[in-house]
């Protein structure tokens, strides 16, 4: 598989670095001429300087073959906008990746219908959550190409499904329960599974079903 990454920084430099340790054949593109050098004595003729966001520099790198992915891993979230834009776009390149860095930038990308991507501060703050137990509900995955989230719910011993059967638990329409935790244990929620206080909950659902979740498992909005 050949790939394009835009971004020769330390996430960049790494993801190319284990991408072609896999056997793919890599072009990796940065602006910074320090940086650039830097990365030359390692990567040889797989990095090129310039600014991924300017057609010719992507012409150079490859784009035009076209390559089967461009991952953009910028520091700068506009940047990533432009670079996965114009492979997609112009190029016609059948998927792309992007970084964010600052995640009050999501919805820009969600608007423009670039997908997926990574941003480290919400990956982080998932974990966080799931490692507090006063958060009843964590947002664990969004798959935005699908339309669907995976949520975490923890399970309360005033919950008012407690004592009930999956199958008679009345789910928002868009949601089912993947899977339960329960003293460590994981095992997948079918129909007969009873659910217990102390119980985490995996559900898949609709984005906007969160509040309606809540409502049904812990009777809370």
């Amino acid at each position: 598989m050949y790939l394009i990454v835009a971004g020769g920084g330390k996430v960049g430099a790494n993801l190319a670095r284990s991408l072609i340790g896999h056997g793919h054949e890599v072009t990796m593109v940065e602006q910074r001429a320090d940086r650039f050098e830097m990365l030359e004595e390692e990567f040889e003729h797989q990095v090129q300087i310039g600014d991924a966001t300017e057609v010719f520099v992507l012409e150079q790198a490859g784009i035009a073959r076209p390559p089967d992915m461009v991952i953009a891993t910028t520091g700068d979230d506009e940047d990533n906008i432009i670079i996965c834009q114009l492979a997609r776009e112009k190029y016609g390149v059948p998927k792309v990746i992007a970084r964010v860095n600052d995640p009050r930038n999501q919805p820009h990308f969600d608007l423009l219908g670039i997908s997926p991507t990574v941003c480290a501060t919400l990956s982080l703050l998932a974990l966080v959550e799931h490692e507090v137990p006063e958060h009843e509900l964590v947002h664990l995955l969004e798959l935005r190409k699908e339309n669907l989230e995976i949520v975490e719910v923890q399970i309360d011993q005033g919950s008012p499904c407690v004592g009930k059967s999956v199958e008679r638990i009345e789910l928002p329409a868009g949601s089912q329960l993947i899977s339960v935790v329960r003293n460590g244990q994981a095992k997948i929620a079918d129909g007969e599974t009873t659910l217990e206080a102390g119980d985490q909950v995996l559900a898949i659902l609709e984005p906007g079903k969160t509040d309606e979740l809540k409502r049904v498992l812990l009777n809370k909005r």
